[in-house]
């Protein structure tokens, strides 16, 4: 038979390591928060041989408001490109996010703790002074008067995709691109039209790629606020021409140009912005095959509908996407309450 103490020694033993254990475990994890919080602070002073930051290559998004509670859609893009990039991080960058997700109970907050609960979705407060550090979009950041910017939310996020791109490499994505396949990571731009390279949908396999270096660069000394799309669009339709050494990115639709691909405008953009409403209304299961066949994720154009704000409606392909693609959004935000976008 054992002695008591003998028992009482082990007890103390046993007890005294996994103390030790969950003490080391929660300093790992306390550890591994900070630095997924600062991801966004990092200060990219590296030369292009230099160490890497701390931020596998993933699929990031970006809101440049203060609103942590955002609409449907935006927790259906985040969702669908976790689901469909099951094996890739998906990083959130949200300007109005504190980094402590014990700020963000439910059910006064939904967006931030469905995310959350989701494997391999990082949220992370956006921090633009230090962002744009190191690049030339520091200086207009620091001029720029937000107030009276007509635009100002869109080309934020125009200069921040590029600053992100260009620090960490991976894919960006608009928040109102619904994944439907997984994303190969490579470097890739994608046309919305034979001669308009959309800034929506980017992807650069490694980080301090030139062309976004020279984004960066145009965006300061070209900088034209007040016209909508100059910033986007129009800046990385500007930049290609120059990199590809072309007045006509037409023919280099489809192929690639100087280590950089030009996807068919099917990838991303299968229904033109022009025909956005065509996402709200009722579609047969060929149509939706036919269409969508060489699509990565589908761009719903939210812009457009910021006049019509036009619903969710049962039997429409936009509902339709929502259950096969985020279907946790839409089981827990759609169908408890069909909400205007």
């Amino acid at each position: 038979m054992i002695p008591i103490r003998r028992i009482f020694s082990l007890v103390v033993i046993i007890g005294a390591n996994v103390l030790l254990y969950v003490s080391w475990h929660m300093k790992i994890q306390q550890h591994f928060q900070k630095n997924m919080v600062r991801m966004s602070q990092v200060e990219d002073e590296a030369t292009m041989d230099g160490p890497r930051p701390h931020l596998d290559p993933g699929i990031m998004f970006v809101e440049t408001t203060d609103n942590v509670e955002l609409k449907p859609l935006v927790m259906c893009s985040v969702e669908s490109a976790a689901r469909q990039n099951p094996d890739k991080p998906i990083y959130f960058f949200m300007k109005g996010f504190s980094g402590n997700l014990s700020q963000y109970p439910e059910p006064k907050y939904r967006l931030i703790p469905l995310l959350s609960s989701m494997k391999n979705v990082v949220l992370l407060p956006l921090n633009a002074t230090e962002l744009f550090d190191g690049t030339s979009l520091k200086f207009w950041y620091q001029k720029v008067n937000p107030e009276k910017e007509r635009f100002w939310t869109h080309v934020f996020a125009d200069g921040c995709r590029l600053a992100l791109l260009w620090k960490y490499g991976g894919i960006y994505l608009d928040t109102d691109i619904i994944s439907m396949k997984p994303m190969p990571f490579t470097n890739f731009t994608c046309p919305q039209t034979a001669g308009t390279v959309s800034n929506g949908a980017l992807g650069f396999s490694h980080r301090h790629h030139p062309v976004l270096w020279n984004c960066m660069e145009d965006f300061v000394a070209n900088y034209i606020g007040h016209i909508w799309g100059h910033q986007g669009p129009g800046l990385l339709t500007r930049v290609l021409k120059r990199w590809c050494q072309t007045n006509n990115l037409a023919p280099f639709i489809g192929k690639e140009c100087n280590g950089i691909s030009l996807w068919i405008r099917d990838r991303f953009y299968p229904i033109p912005y022009l025909a956005w409403k065509k996402y709200y209304t009722p579609w047969k299961k060929k149509d939706i095959e036919q269409t969508f066949s060489a699509t990565y994720g589908a761009h719903v154009w939210n812009y457009m509908n910021r006049k019509d704000k036009k619903e969710i409606i049962v039997g429409s392909l936009i509902e339709h996407f929502f259950q096969l693609y985020c279907p946790t959004t839409y089981g827990n935000v759609i169908q408890l309450n069909y909400s205007s976008w």
